[in-house]
């Protein structure tokens, strides 16, 4: 664990404020507030922006953003390009601010019974607005807001704020360009919680999972949603002659869950399917690889234990950015379908020695250490 390097006078209550469209977003507050507990003695509070909006705007947000992105991602991608190139001073950005205003004016309240020294967002949302609560002069504490992705799309562009936390140098530069000041702005890399600062035991991690140690271990992911056709994925990848053990994770859904553990049967010793678990971490551990959608939270944590991802179906714009950066750097290879995806697998299993560089590729981008190094600024003295 690192040490403080904080002084006393540093702020001593951490609000979060995250928005649960997707799991990244609450997985980086969570890190930040393990963090702000156990490094630096703070008082933390964890807010879900979508546990004080009501219930139509929730859907629209959360539900209606998962079954956009796993059902058309076609069309998300158009979104996410539109809105990037958006002005913010444009009659639609105006009417979308004006909207989640509206939509989170119970938060204020929340937040004012907190009273915090210091608040960090996880998602844009809140960021933009409490910087107009600051622009009113009803919010005096710093506010500062913690890009998720390997990526800097024009929604987390928010003036004012008194720091930037950037997941990669080439995001701080994207930062720079589109105006923030240079001297707000920190590379940290991605918090991610303790439990990533150190590899956990192959040996340990498999046997614990019922895995055999000695055998190649493939981890298939799905997100905490367990969103994208997994069932099918496995299927196929059952159907390669090679001795491996598939592990699936299928997070919160419990149908995908279902289908994985009928698949499983005709497949003993091979498939191990699993549904959400907050050790993901002891999976990646005794994994050889894994294949997913490449989060930002998700190719963090891959990144910090050395484990290579075969990114498969990103979604568009943030999730291909981030699966280009894996690339860029040999950590990762893509598969743009099954049939790539049958290649990548049998090609790792057969080269062992690339399979080792692309792990030591990954250590060397790992930043396990992101959530401390974001509160070391956040908490230093000014």
């Amino acid at each position: 664990m690192p040490e403080s390097t904080a002084s006393s006078a540093r702020p001593r209550r951490l609000l979060l404020l995250s928005v649960s469209a997707g799991a990244g977003h609450g997985r980086a507050a969570d890190a930040l507030c393990a963090a702000a507990q156990a490094d630096f003695g703070a008082q933390t509070l964890h807010l879900d922006v979508m546990d004080y909006v009501p219930g139509a705007f929730r859907k629209l947000y959360t539900d209606f953003y998962l079954r956009l992105v796993d059902k058309f991602p076609a069309l998300w991608a158009q979104l996410y390009r539109i809105t990037d190139k958006t002005p913010p001073d444009a009659m639609p950005a105006r009417l979308r601010r004006a909207i989640e205003r509206l939509n989170a004016r119970s938060l204020l309240g929340a937040i004012a019974d907190f009273a915090p020294d210091v608040i960090i967002c996880t998602h844009f949302l809140p960021a933009e607005l409490l910087a107009r609560e600051q622009t009113l002069a009803r919010l005096t504490c710093p506010v500062h807001v913690q890009v998720t992705d390997f990526d800097l799309h024009a929604l987390w562009v928010i003036p004012r704020l008194a720091g930037y936390f950037a997941a990669s140098d080439e995001v701080a530069a994207r930062m720079r360009a589109r105006g923030l000041p240079a001297e707000r702005i920190h590379v940290s890399g991605i918090p991610i919680m303790p439990a990533f600062a150190q590899v956990p035991d192959r040996q340990t991690c498999a046997a614990a999972a019922g895995l055999d140690a000695s055998r190649p271990i493939v981890l298939l992911m799905g997100g905490g949603a367990g969103v994208g056709a997994l069932d099918e994925a496995a299927e196929g990848l059952l159907r390669l002659d090679l001795d491996f053990q598939l592990v699936a994770l299928a997070g919160r859904n419990e149908a995908m869950l279902e289908r994985l553990q009928r698949i499983a049967a005709q497949h003993p010793q091979r498939l191990f399917p699993q549904g959400f678990t907050r050790t993901i971490e002891r999976l990646m551990g005794c994994a050889d690889f894994a294949i997913g959608k490449p989060g930002g939270l998700t190719t963090s944590e891959c990144l910090a234990l050395g484990l290579p991802l075969i990114v498969f179906a990103p979604i568009p714009g943030q999730e291909e950015r981030n699966c280009d950066y894996l690339l860029e750097h040999g950590a990762g290879l893509k598969a743009v379908d099954a049939v790539a995806l049958e290649y990548r697998v049998r090609a790792l299993l057969a080269e062992p020695q690339r399979l080792a560089r692309m792990r030591d590729n990954a250590r060397r981008l790992g930043r396990p250490h992101a959530a401390h190094q974001v509160l070391q600024q956040v908490f230093a003295p000014t």
